[in-house]
C-alpha cells in the first residue's frame, strides 16, 4: 500500500541533535529528583519521617513511600498522552519536568516527625505522589519526540537517549548524595541536614532542562496529526477499546526489566549493603551504585545501537537472558560483604539491565498507532512500572526480613524476568514501520504474533 512518507525523515541532523540532547537532559534531571528519593528512602527517611514505627517497620514504610507514587504514574500517563495526542508532546515534556522539579524542591523543605508530627510523612506522601504524575507522563513525551523525529534506520538508537537518562539520573543522584556523604555532611549531619540539599538542587537543574526543552520543534509526527485532523478525541479511550490486550503485553515487557533496575540500584541495594548483615560504607556503596548506573547506562547506549542493527525482539532476548543468568550470582556477590565483589556483580548485572531497556523507547513507539501513541506507550509503561519496579524494594525487604535468605529475593527477580521473556516472544519485531498518522491502517493491527500481520510500510 501507498502511503505518505513520515516527515521525520527530512527531519535536519542538527534538530536531531538538539533533540536528542534535550531528551537526554530533561530526562536524566527527572529521573536524578526520582532516584534521590530512593536513596533518601534506604538510608533516611526511616529516621527522619519513620522513625515512631521503629526500625523495620520504618524501613518497610518508607520503600513504601517509594512504590506509592508508582500506583500514580498511570494517572500521569492518561493525563499527558491525552494531551500529549491532541496538543503536542513537547508541551507535556515542559509540564511534567516543572512538576517533577517542584515537588522535589518542596520535600527538600519538608519539616521533620519531630517537628511536625504526622504531618511530616503525610507530607511526604503527598509529593511523592506528585513525583509519580510527573514521571508517568514524562517518559512517554521523551522517547517519542527521540524516536519520531530520527531517521528511521537510526529508530532504536535515538530511543536509547531518553533511556540513558534513567541510568544517567541515578548516577548524578548517587553521586551528589556520595558527595554529601562522603566529604560535605559525613555521619550524622547527612541525616540532620545533608539529605535535604540533593532535593534542593533540583531546582537549579529545572532550568536547565526547562530551556533545553522549550529549543526544541514538535514531533513531526504530531504536526502531521495536527495538519491532517487525524487526532482520537479521547485518545485513552480508545486505545484500550481497541488495544487493551497490547497495552497488558507491552506492560509485561517492562515489568521485569523495572523490577531489576529498581533492585540493583535502588533503594534496596544501598539498604541491604549497609545494613549489619553485610555491613558495607555508606559512601563506599553509593560510589558502587553510581559506577553501576554508569555501566547500565553504556549497555543501553549499546543496546540502541544493536537494536538498529538486529531488530527490537532479539535484542530484548539477548538482555533478558543475560539479565536471568546473572541473578543469582549477582545477590551472591552482594551478600559476601565484599566490596570487590559488589561492584563485579553491579556490572554482570548492568549488561541485562541495559540490554533489555535501551531498545524500550522504539519498540513500544512501534507498537502503536499514531492517534494513540503516547497514550499507549505512556500507560504501558506505567503499568508496567507498577508491576515491576513499584514495590520490589519493599517485597525485598519483606522477603530478607521473612526468610533471612537473600537467595528468596533472587528467586523473585529471576520469575519476574521470566515473565517479560514470556511477554517479548508475543511481540511481532516492526522494525522500520512508516509512524506516520497516513499508515494508521498498518499500525492498526499486527503489534502480536497473535494477530494477522498486514502489509507493513516502511520508510
Amino acid at each position: 500500500m501507498a502511503t505518505t512518507p513520515l516527515r521525520s525523515g527530512n527531519t535536519s541532523s542538527s534538530n536531531r541533535r538538539r533533540v536528542a540532547s534535550a531528551t537526554i537532559i530533561g530526562t536524566t534531571i527527572e529521573w536524578y529528583d526520582f532516584f534521590i528519593y530512593s536513596t533518601a528512602a534506604a538510608l533516611v527517611f526511616p529516621k527522619v519521617f519513620f522513625e515512631q514505627a521503629g526500625p523495620q517497620v520504618g524501613a518497610l514504610l518508607a520503600f513504601a513511600s517509594v512504590g506509592i507514587s508508582f500506583l500514580f504514574r498511570p494517572l500521569g500517563a492518561f493525563l499527558a498522552g491525552h494531551y500529549g495526542d491532541k496538543i503536542g508532546r513537547r508541551a507535556m515534556l515542559v509540564v511534567t519536568l516543572i512538576l517533577m522539579g517542584a515537588s522535589t524542591t518542596l520535600i527538600g523543605l519538608l519539616p521533620t516527625f519531630n517537628q511536625i508530627g504526622v504531618a511530616a510523612p503525610l507530607l511526604l506522601l503527598l509529593l511523592r505522589v506528585l513525583q509519580g504524575i510527573s514521571a508517568g507522563g514524562e517518559w512517554g513525551g521523551a522517547v517519542l519526540m527521540a524516536v519520531e523525529h530520527a531517521d528511521p534506520k537510526h529508530r532504536a538508537r535515538a530511543g536509547a537517549f531518553p533511556q540513558m537518562g534513567v541510568p544517567l539520573g541515578l548516577l548524578l543522584a548517587t553521586g551528589v548524595n556520595a558527595l554529601m556523604t562522603g566529604v560535605i555532611s559525613p555521619g550524622a549531619a547527612f541525616v540532620e541536614w545533608g539529605w535535604r540539599v540533593p532535593f534542593l538542587l533540583s531546582i537549579v537543574l529545572i532550568v536547565v532542562g526547562y530551556l533545553v526543552r522549550r529549543a526544541v520543534d514538535e514531533s513531526p509526527v504530531f504536526q502531521e496529526m495536527a495538519a491532517t485532523a487525524t487526532r482520537a478525541k479521547v485518545p485513552a479511550v480508545e486505545l484500550f477499546r481497541k488495544h487493551g490486550l497490547l497495552v497488558i503485553v507491552a506492560a509485561l515487557v517492562f515489568a521485569g526489566n523495572n523490577a531489576a533496575g529498581y533492585m540493583a540500584t535502588g533503594g534496596f541495594i544501598p539498604a541491604y549493603a549497609t545494613s549489619p548483615a553485610v555491613g558495607l560504607g555508606r559512601t563506599d556503596v553509593l560510589l558502587a551504585v553510581a559506577y553501576g548506573a554508569a555501566v547500565w547506562m553504556f549497555f543501553t547506549w549499546l543496546a540502541g545501537e544493536l537494536a538498529d542493527k538486529i531488530g527490537r525482539k532479539r535484542t530484548y532476548l539477548i538482555g533478558f537472558g543475560a539479565q536471568l543468568v546473572s541473578v543469582f550470582p549477582f545477590f551472591w556477590m552482594l551478600d559476601s560483604g565484599s566490596l570487590g565483589l559488589l561492584y563485579l556483580g553491579l556490572t554482570i548485572f548492568a549488561v541485562g539491565l541495559g540490554l533489555a531497556y535501551g531498545p524500550q523507547a522504539a519498540l513500544y513507539s512501534e507498537m502503536f498507532p499514531a492517534s494513540v501513541r503516547f497514550s499507549g506507550v505512556s500507560i504501558s509503561y506505567a503499568l508496567g512500572a507498577i508491576l515491576g519496579g513499584a514495590f520490589a524494594p519493599m517485597i525485598a525487604t519483606a522477603l530478607v526480613q521473612a526468610t533471612g535468605n537473600i537467595n528468596s529475593v533472587a528467586a523473585y527477580i529471576a520469575g519476574m524476568t521470566v515473565i517479560s521473556l514470556i511477554a517479548v516472544a508475543l511481540v511481532r519485531d516492526r522494525t522500520g514501520i512508516n509512524l506516520s498518522p497516513s499508515n494508521q491502517m498498518e499500525q492498526e493491527t499486527g503489534a502480536l504474533v497473535t494477530s494477522p500481520q498486514p502489509e507493513v510500510a516502511r520508510v
